[in-house]
């Protein structure tokens, strides 16, 4: 696990997460035509309403990508 930096809403901050979560997040941003700082600054604001911390947000908004694509797939 490492700290990366992001900016959200101009505001640098950090944030711990695995690897493979990187890589999904930067995966997503690309295919979405977003930066990572915006893809995380709209994850971010949706956790707002749901409470939790940010490296949860991302994961969880990695997991549910995933099983969408899973699920579209089968």
């Amino acid at each position: 696990m490492r700290k990366r930096s992001v900016t959200i809403d101009g505001h640098r901050t950090s944030i711990s997460l695995e690897d493979a979560f990187w890589t999904e997040l930067l995966a997503l941003s690309g295919e979405r035509g977003l930066s990572l700082n915006a893809l995380v600054t709209e994850i971010d604001r949706g956790r707002a309403e749901s409470g939790g911390n940010l490296s949860s947000a991302l994961r969880l908004h990695v997991l549910g990508e995933l099983k969408r694509r899973t699920i579209s797939r089968a």
